[in-house]
């Protein structure tokens, strides 16, 4: 039976519950003041969103500010690299851009006050500014390296320069004979041994795993895994509560690297030997850490990658360029310096510019 239409006067009767169907009514937008404040809001959103809509339209490729590499030091840092090739082991002085490790920024405090210290690999690169700042803190400081000999007297010159006593030992950490008779001899030279930095290292790149020969393996591994096992291991000995281990391991240990598949597996094991070494030792009182930096102008990768490769260096980092070796070597400081870093212990610590986005 149809209902009667109702006058514009007279409100329609319901019909009884029992016969009717209840018909949807269409929800009212809340008009309270919470919600008013949600539209504003929202309305605020699109336009942030409009203000990026209109400079997405206007780019026609990426947006070059974007792509500037970043500097955050208390100096500015070389952003692009030469485009070198250079013998193995590879020379600080035979490069075009010298790295900077003088750190001229940073005050010494008496961190590491009449400490000694080895640092592997010392004559360039990382382990010379490490040397540096172990000096300029206080330590007195051994300088383990192959055969760089005229880089690893200018480190020397500049650890006296510091006002600290320098030792130079050249000789290959692959061979325990050598690591136990020369640790020995700087332990009664310098009376004890406060800190160990491992940091010598062997990399050379291979475009496939086939192309990595029984030798180039053998070099990587021996160097940058069994150096480091044989030197901590003669090291022991002459320490004693409140030394430290500080291991230099790599972002390729983190994150690997297609064309460094020997050496990121070696960097990959010196973050397991920190961790594993430091319970170990905590018995003992002697802390271990690892430094895992990204990548750093040292002579490193111009005596391993084609020059037009090592021209390019860095550029793929967060950072957009490659780290100078005083950008990392504060990080060693703190995590040898007892007065920093006691509560220390186990960790790999990435200096390697952010995470990529």
């Amino acid at each position: 039976m149809a209902r009667k239409k109702t006058s514009s006067k007279a409100p329609a009767r319901k019909a009884p519950a029992s016969t009717a169907k209840a018909t949807p009514r269409a929800a009212k937008a809340p008009t309270g003041g919470d919600a008013q404040a949600a539209a504003r809001t929202a309305r605020g959103q699109r336009g942030l969103q409009a203000v990026i809509d209109r400079k997405d339209a206007r780019r026609t490729g990426k947006d070059k500010g974007d792509d500037a590499p970043m500097q955050a030091g208390a100096r500015r840092q070389p952003e692009r690299m030469p485009a070198q090739h250079i013998a193995k082991p590879g020379r600080e002085a035979d490069l075009d851009l010298a790295p900077r490790f003088e750190a001229p920024d940073y005050r010494g405090s008496g961190k590491l006050e009449g400490m000694k210290a080895i640092v592997t690999g010392a004559d360039s690169g990382i382990g010379r500014a490490v040397a540096v700042l172990f000096a300029r803190e206080g330590a007195d400081v051994a300088i383990f390296y192959l055969d760089e000999h005229e880089d690893a007297k200018e480190t020397a010159r500049w650890v006296e320069k510091e006002g600290r006593q320098a030792v130079l030992v050249p000789g290959d950490v692959r061979d325990p004979a050598f690591c136990n008779r020369a640790v020995k001899q700087v332990a009664k030279q310098f009376g004890r041994l406060d800190v160990l930095v491992n940091n010598a290292g062997f990399q050379l790149h291979a475009e496939r795993l086939e192309d990595i020969s029984d030798d180039h393996l053998q070099e990587t591994l021996q160097t940058n895994v069994a150096g480091y096992l044989q030197m901590a291991r003669a090291a022991l000995p002459h320490m004693s509560e409140g030394a430290s281990i500080i291991n230099c391991g790599s972002v390729t240990g983190l994150f690997g690297s297609p064309k460094l598949i020997d050496y990121s597996t070696t960097k990959g094991a010196v973050h397991a030997f920190t961790k594993a070494l430091a319970a170990n030792l905590i018995p003992r009182g002697i802390r271990v850490n690892a430094v895992a930096p990204g990548p750093v102008w040292t002579p490193f990768n111009p005596a391993d990658k084609p020059a037009d490769e090592v021209g390019e260096f860095g550029q793929d980092s967060a950072m957009g360029r490659a780290a100078q070796p005083e950008e990392l070597s504060p990080a060693f400081v703190f995590l040898a310096s007892p007065v920093m870093s006691s509560y220390v212990n186990g960790i790999v610590l990435p200096v390697m510019g952010g995470p990529k986005g």
